[in-house]
């Protein structure tokens, strides 16, 4: 392991190992515990190596009241109190347990997003091993020395955030004595769209922070994600749902079950084709060398004629002189009698 990487359960998230995916249930239960556990089934089946929830209720987000500061003005919520969605969207705290024992008993590691410090001291009675902050809590500095001093790593989203306020939540992360940061671009829309992903921001964050990077996708489908893994992306966080037909809070912008596998089998392979920077013949081409061109006699060609366009050609196998070597045989003749099929070689040649 290098000073970046951070284990979690058996896994080891860093810049040369295999990207770390993240189920985010979000809302997608439908406040069905029945539905939750579901999900948590078929996220596995899918491969994910992480579960997510979100950790609040309305009243630890803001107030049930009547004002249009309190209104959603969102394309996909609009219109509807902050309250009311909330309620909705928020995983009751009860079900925490018997989901984080589910996705435990299937091999994944689950964890959560707190939204304020009752969260995280809730978090902690049931041992999660790393922490999520949210794009809109990124700047709530007493809401991350609450989390940093858990000594737990820590994967936050930097949507919204300038390069000012990024700065200061790792700062402060840091001063708490932990350095256990990833840090995940993303674009705070419902849906985003790819125009507006901005992947390149990875690598320069990466190098900007000195920490492991990933991506927080709201984009519809695989494609961002699984570009991202080549910009140095190692954890990659994407809503997810039984089915979109079905409704719920999230289910516009979140994956299906078969999108979600087709997700962590096409990031790994991304992974695994970055490979190094290398011009040499890989071990698995030594064969296929034998199907490039060279010059061949494509008729019997009489000691002393001369070579021309028409008893020699460029053709396939690779076995006679280079194509490279074409004109200058062309001022030459035969040196001996060639029957035609014969790969030209320089000992053929006056």
């Amino acid at each position: 392991m290098n000073q970046k990487d951070i284990k979690v359960g058996n896994r080891i998230i860093g810049d040369n190992h295999p990207p770390f995916v993240i189920a985010e249930m979000s809302g997608n239960h439908n406040q069905s515990l029945d539905r939750a556990l579901e999900i948590v089934d078929q996220a596995a089946k899918s491969g994910c190596h992480a579960l997510k929830l979100q950790t609040y209720t309305a009243d630890t987000m803001t107030i049930n009241i009547e004002d249009p500061r309190f209104t959603v003005d969102l394309p996909l919520w609009k219109g509807r109190t902050l309250y009311s969605l909330y309620q909705e969207a928020h995983t009751p705290w009860e079900w925490h347990k018997p989901i984080f024992e589910r996705a435990r008993s299937l091999g994944m590691i689950p964890f959560s997003t707190p939204f304020d410090s009752t969260a995280v001291d809730f978090l902690e009675s049931l041992g999660v091993e790393i922490y999520k902050v949210a794009s809109f809590e990124n700047t709530d500095i007493p809401l991350l020395q609450r989390i940093a001093k858990t000594g737990k790593p820590i994967i936050m989203s930097i949507g919204m955030a300038t390069v000012a306020e990024i700065d200061d939540a790792v700062r402060a992360i840091r001063a708490c004595g932990n350095n256990q940061i990833i840090l995940l671009k993303c674009t705070s829309s419902y849906p985003a769209t790819p125009e507006n992903s901005n992947i390149l921001t990875i690598p320069h964050l990466r190098e900007m922070h000195n920490v492991t990077t990933g991506i927080s996708d709201h984009t519809m489908g695989v494609g961002v994600a699984v570009a991202a893994v080549a910009l140095g992306a190692r954890v990659i966080e994407k809503h997810f749902c039984l089915s979109r037909a079905d409704g719920g809070v999230d289910s516009a912008f979140s994956l299906e079950p078969a999108e979600m596998r087709a997700l962590v089998q096409e990031s790994e392979r991304a992974f695994l084709a970055l490979g190094k920077i290398s011009y040499e013949v890989t071990e698995s081409e030594i064969k296929s060398q034998k199907l490039r061109r060279s010059i061949f006699a494509i008729r019997d060609i009489p000691a002393g004629a001369p070579f021309t366009k028409d008893n020699i050609k460029v053709i396939r196998p690779s076995d006679g002189l280079a194509p490279k070597h074409w004109e200058q045989v062309l001022q030459h003749k035969a040196k001996i009698s060639i029957k035609r099929g014969t790969p030209l070689n320089w000992s053929l040649i006056e």
